[in-house]
């Protein structure tokens, strides 16, 4: 009992003690907004990366024989659309045509000239076929979020229609009628374009007999309304126009480069679906034979899952993750060290007290466990108030960020330049119970060596302390 009383009341005559108890709060606090943030880019990027490659993606080889008679796969999308389709694993299937151009400046500007300051303006082009997209990729979710304030894209009147003429658009009976395009909603900001705008867009096309790049060529489309995606790599370089539209461009006309395909569940059906994609198109010579090993280069990659195609980016996301929870582990050892000084002095004060409890009858296990829960106490205080703390500023990251943007005239988390739009958060509280157990065991590893000390101090010299 006196060992109960004692830590207690040591605790709240020494605020001192208390140090040790912030510290701790400090560290946990610390790690677990971090693990959230960490956690919340890989969960983020996971989530638009999946959603804008489906689940699997099909680019067959055209240009390599898939035999000794020369026969390439055949480069209309119906068959091997139809063949995927009646696979059961598979919900849906779209066929996109990605060509790569420029953006040229409106309004007489220097040619690739960037209004935003970074230069040349490279863009992808994705040629799409609207009814198979919507079911296969996220684009109809991206065209109905709400237009972000400040910024001035708009959506589209009719979502079963994207790419019709605004409404307020005036065509000119006489002229070819142009193409239509959405784009990503902070490249039209970046040029400062509005819903019914022309633009004028540039690429090189490949000749077909050659196949070497012809001259430049360069379509004036119009901007049929923006796309919000909250990725912001995608949404600056990224615009959509019609699958045929774009073939039409390139003289490329019914091809194809791609698929993305969706499953009705990805998770369980994944591994096998890829082998018996890989399998079922090899035998119809819609894509190469694959061999019974894969290695990168393999004709095997000619389908992917999207962690594959996107594999660096999720590795490096991972591994800075852990990278930064070991560089932060190292404030729960500093956190430890606070205890440990404090306990050490705490002993050194309190030895005629020691003595006195000794004399009493106090054993050595009694002393031990009494400067063990003094720590233990502090670390658990600390813990407990760190694990509120940080699961209460992960939730409000966002508005705290900008409060203190706004209060310092400093600009904290730049949108322009990370992925996303917000700070993503992910709250793991498996993670977060790790954390709060790593603290309260550091701590009481740090507790223990000043309390053993305590625990064997010899009574009569203890006594003698002045």
């Amino acid at each position: 009992m006196y060992r109960f009383f004692l830590s207690q009341r040591y605790i709240r005559m020494r605020p001192i003690n208390w140090i040790g108890t912030l510290s701790i709060f400090v560290a946990v606090s610390a790690l677990i907004l971090i693990l959230a943030i960490m956690s919340g880019f890989l969960e983020k990027s996971r989530e638009h990366l999946r959603g804008h490659l489906s689940d699997l993606v099909i680019a067959p080889s055209f240009d390599i024989p898939l035999n000794s008679n020369g026969q390439t796969p055949p480069r209309a999308a119906g068959p091997i659309l139809e063949a995927v389709r009646a696979h059961p694993s598979v919900q849906a299937a779209a066929a996109q045509m990605v060509w790569f151009g420029m953006l040229v400046p409106p309004r007489g500007e220097t040619v690739l000239s960037d209004p935003s300051g970074m230069g040349m303006v490279m863009v992808s082009f994705v040629g799409v076929d609207i009814p198979d997209e919507y079911g296969a990729t996220s684009l109809r979710k991206d065209l109905e979020i709400k237009v972000e304030n400040g910024l001035p894209g708009q959506r589209p009147e009719n979502l079963d229609d994207p790419f019709a003429y605004p409404k307020d658009y005036e065509r000119d009976p006489d002229e070819r009628p142009l193409d239509c395009i959405l784009m990503g909603e902070r490249l039209a900001a970046n040029w400062g374009l509005r819903k019914g705008d022309q633009v004028e867009l540039a690429t090189a096309t490949l000749d077909p007999d050659t196949g070497s790049f012809r001259q430049a060529a360069n379509r004036t489309v119009v901007l049929a309304g923006t796309y919000r995606s909250t990725f912001n790599e995608m949404d600056l370089s990224r615009i959509y126009m019609k699958r045929e539209a774009l073939a039409d461009w390139l003289g490329r006309h019914g091809q194809y480069s791609q698929l993305v395909v969706k499953l009705r569940d990805y998770e369980r059906d994944w591994v096998q679906t890829k082998a018996d994609l890989r399998q079922e198109l090899g035998q119809r010579g819609l894509i190469h034979p694959s061999p019974k090993t894969y290695t990168p280069g393999d004709f095997g990659w000619e389908i992917q899952t999207w962690e594959d195609s996107r594999h660096s980016m999720l590795a490096a996301i991972e591994n800075e993750r852990a990278l930064l929870g070991i560089m932060l582990g190292l404030v729960l050892l500093v956190a430890g060290f606070g205890v440990f000084a404090i306990l050490s002095m705490m002993v050194s004060e309190k030895r005629r007290d020691i003595g006195i409890l000794s004399a009493l009858g106090a054993t050595p296990k009694g002393i031990l466990t009494l400067f063990l829960s003094i720590g233990g106490l502090e670390a658990l205080v600390g813990a407990f108030l760190g694990v509120v703390m940080g699961v209460y500023a992960a939730h409000n990251i966002n508005d705290f960020e900008l409060w203190l943007s706004s209060t310092f005239g400093i600009q904290i988390f730049d949108r322009k330049v990370y992925y996303f739009d917000h700070i993503p958060t992910v709250i793991e509280w498996g993670g977060i119970v790790l954390i709060a157990v790593a603290a309260v065991g550091t701590a009481l590893v740090a507790a223990a060596i000043p309390a053993l000390r305590a625990a064997y101090l010899n009574p009569v010299d203890a006594l003698r302390y002045e």
